[in-house]
């Protein structure tokens, strides 16, 4: 690790910092916030640990809970510039379950072996909030401060329905938030090796939106040796197929068009993303490893995840229930649900079982050019692109208050390294140098953004 001391560098993270941020991730990891859904977890330990950082750095941080235990830290640092808005900085303190016996090493362990940290949340997302607490301490121990309000959001729940987290936040504190018009948390700003030579950074700049969905079909119950051409189970099963099968259109949203063309002058191929004419699936075919970062946002989509029918194998049961993940992009919820309304057909009924805004973010503003150059200062030979998010975040809710989020929680990964395997998958970590660039880049782009 990096000596203790307070010598300033370029970033403006001093070199306790840089040890801080590995500690932080590691003591965070240990408190275990597994998030098993339906109010099963407990953030408050970890939010309790949060606002004891933040205190050490002369802020004044409130914990606030929906329910017991279910804690969320805001705090607020001033700027230079009162005339400036405000920049939200968010992470969550949930993870996701882990099994300890397909791991390595125990997943709430937080071990640190070989320059790499070990444990459930070292990516999603306990790295980010290691560096939002190490950056804000090592600029309070040099006397920094940034241009514009920076208020700090840790929150609750975001791995479930983020109603004790985020939602409860925007709903019922939103005056906590006064100010912020754009917002920065996870997923983006990572090491993408696209090819030999070639490291990708791409910045989040939208996330499609979700859309879980509980189907039901009601039917005749009766004997299982007669005849029943009203069977629920063999109407969801219809519908379910037909979902599985449909192919969606594709639909281009800008932050997708931008990142195609960005990636397809990287990779030397000539093509016009605006064109009517325009293939994605054949310059997707062109991209080799990058096409991963857009395939999955060039549409909408829906994947039968669950299915519930019966009580006995001789009984044809009324009804049949099956669940459905499905994502929209920006622009695309009517749509979706136009084309679900086809594909269930007549005799199964559908309603969102959870449902949260798709969001796009501009990839020509001021805030978006200081992510880039913060990251190409410290990457000279990355390529910073935007891109959209298939999945979601805390974004969603705070966009209720009119915050443009994208994802900024930059780090340097090594070739061999899958960072997509390490969300919610086993054996999850990060390398220590990785916390160190993530905190430079990020102190740098928040003095100046």
């Amino acid at each position: 690790m990096a000596e203790q001391s307070t010598h300033k560098t370029d970033s403006g993270v001093d070199a306790t910092g840089l040890d801080e941020v590995v500690r932080f991730t590691s003591d965070l990891i240990r408190i275990d916030t597994t998030n098993r859904g339906g109010g099963d977890c407990r953030e408050r330990p970890a939010a309790e640990y949060a606002a004891e950082q933040l205190a050490g750095a002369g802020l004044e941080p409130t914990l606030l809970e929906r329910t017991s235990g279910r804690s969320n830290v805001v705090a607020r640092i001033e700027g230079t510039d009162p005339s400036a808005d405000a920049l939200l900085v968010h992470g969550h303190l949930d993870v996701v379950p882990a099994q300890a016996d397909d791991w390595q090493v125990h997943p709430f362990s937080g071990e640190i072996r070989d320059g790499v940290v070990w444990g459930r949340g070292a990516v999603d997302m306990k790295n980010m909030d290691a560096m939002i607490l190490s950056v804000v301490r090592s600029w309070a121990r040099q006397g920094i401060r940034p241009r514009r309000d920076l208020v700090i959001a840790f929150t609750a729940d975001e791995e479930a329905s983020a109603e004790d987290g985020s939602g409860f936040l925007a709903d019922r504190h939103a005056g906590l938030f006064e100010g912020c018009t754009e917002g920065i948390s996870e997923s983006g700003a990572f090491t993408f090796h696209a090819a030999p030579g070639m490291r990708l950074y791409p910045i989040a700049a939208g996330e499609r939106g979700t859309g879980w969905l509980k189907l039901t079909a009601r039917g005749q119950a009766g004997h299982g040796s007669k005849v029943n051409r009203a069977n629920a189970v063999i109407h969801l099963a219809q519908a379910i197929a037909r979902i599985g099968e449909h192919q969606w259109p594709v639909r281009l949203t800008p932050t997708v068009r931008a990142a195609l063309a960005e990636l397809a002058r990287l990779h030397g191929v000539d093509t016009d993303v605006h064109a009517p004419d325009f293939d994605v699936d054949a310059l997707l075919g062109k991209l080799g490893r990058a096409a991963a970062l857009v395939e999955p946002t060039v549409r909408n989509s829906a994947n039968p995840t669950m299915l519930q029918a019966g009580y006995k194998v001789n009984v044809i049961p009324g009804e049949a229930v099956a669940y459905v993940d499905g994502r929209y992009l920006p622009g695309g919820e009517e749509e979706f649900k136009a084309t679900l309304d086809e594909l269930t057909g007549p005799h199964v009924d559908w309603e969102f079982h959870h449902r949260e805004v798709a969001v796009e973010a501009p990839v020509d503003s001021s805030v978006y050019r200081k992510m880039r150059a913060a990251l190409e200062e410290f990457e000279p030979e990355g390529h910073v692109i935007p891109y959209c998010m298939s999945g979601g975040t805390d974004a969603k809710q705070f966009s209720r208050l009119g915050v443009t989020g994208y994802g900024f929680s930059p780090l340097k990964l090594p070739e061999d390294y899958d960072y997509a395997a390490m969300f919610h998958g086993v054996d999850e970590r990060v390398p220590v140098e990785a916390l160190h660039f993530g905190a430079r880049v990020l102190s740098r782009f928040l003095r100046t953004a």
